[in-house]
């Protein structure tokens, strides 16, 4: 099958959610769970997978409280693998904290940390960090601002609504990489888009359901934000983040998948007021016309050709896999196929 990418990378963004009541099969403590997590990141390095993310959460069933010190233990145990997060929950956070987390992460891993930075699809940080929920936007784009002047600059001068101002001080230790790569992660409001274009950064888009083109006219926002803010379009990159896992047939990597997913989906999204999902609604996000990535390795390269047609050409997609109770072993043997069967489609 003939495929038009060249720099196509490929990646696996992890929420730890092996111990969430509702999809587990087996009884696992947060110990074997954790270390499961690192036993996989260090087989995606050694598979010719790209990029590892960690997402963060702040409820039970979820690890990944502290994103960087995962991060850390990461890059400790592999050579070559980006690790990034997935994402940084920037809104309920002090930038100066994400800087240096990140930078030290930084200098451990020898260059090879991103951020993925957001304002938070799951909002239990807002109240557990002092946050209200109103000023939702306007933290995300107080903190945003701040987080990049940090990056370009040592020695800082700020003041804002939200934090104690800086007084020309500086922001240690400074990362391997200069500059640290910031990504925004994006879902469906314009202004989200918007913004990143007009800051020039690269966008993450988390396609979880319906069809891909939906989000084209959005994408096309932000390209033209990015053009009008004076940013060449070849720094205004986008990825894909989707729910998927790959097996050798899409029956199998559907009768694996599906059942711990469709749960999963419906319970949180009761918590978020979305419209309960059908097994009928669910088989059409999983078929091939659907935006999960999920079925055989030839199958999920035409999707993400199509996935990638359908917003306009993507450098990135990362998939989503422990949020449907699977064993550490299904994990690992869909990782080797995404990083030994799918990657090299992709790349050649």
């Amino acid at each position: 099958m003939q495929l038009i990418y060249n720099q196509m990378e490929i990646g696996i963004d992890s929420f730890v959610s092996e111990t969430l009541e509702i999809i587990k099969k087996n009884e696992l403590s947060n110990e074997e769970a954790m270390h499961q997590l690192l036993e996989r990141i260090k087989f995606a390095d050694r598979s010719g997978i790209d990029v590892f993310g960690i997402g963060e959460h702040h409820r039970e069933g979820f690890l990944d409280s502290a994103p960087t010190h995962i991060l850390a233990a990461a890059a400790v145990v592999t050579e070559r693998i980006r690790l990034t997060s997935a994402v940084t929950v920037l809104s309920a956070a002090d930038p100066v904290r994400v800087f240096q987390n990140f930078a030290t992460l930084d200098l451990i891993s020898k260059g090879r940390v991103e951020i993925v930075v957001g304002r938070g699809s799951s909002v239990e940080a807002f109240p557990l960090f002092g946050y209200d929920l109103r000023d939702y936007d306007e933290l995300f784009e107080e903190k945003i601002g701040l987080l990049l002047k940090i990056r370009e600059n040592k020695f800082v001068t700020w003041s804002g609504k939200f934090r104690a101002p800086l007084h020309n001080l500086p922001v240690l230790p400074r990362p391997s990489q200069d500059p640290l790569p910031i990504w925004i992660g994006v879902g469906g409001t314009p202004e989200s888009f918007i913004r990143a274009g007009r800051l020039g950064l690269p966008v993450v888009v988390a396609v979880i359901g319906g069809h891909t083109h939906r989000f084209r006219p959005l994408v096309d926002l932000y390209r033209e934000a990015g053009d009008k803010a004076g940013f060449s379009q070849d720094r205004l990159k986008v990825s894909l983040h989707s729910p998927g896992y790959l097996a050798e047939t899409h029956e199998k990597a559907l009768n694996d998948y599906a059942p711990g997913n469709f749960k999963f989906r419906n319970i949180f999204g009761r918590e978020r007021g979305w419209p309960p999902s059908t097994w009928e609604s669910y088989l059409v996000n999983t078929g091939p016309k659907g935006s999960f990535l999920l079925g055989s390795p030839d199958e999920v390269a035409e999707k993400i050709e199509r996935h990638s047609k359908a917003l306009g050409g993507i450098v990135r997609v990362t998939f989503q896999m422990d949020n449907a109770g699977l064993s550490h072993e299904q994990l690992l043997h869909s990782i080797e196929l995404i990083g030994t069967e799918l990657a090299p489609m992709l790349k050649e």
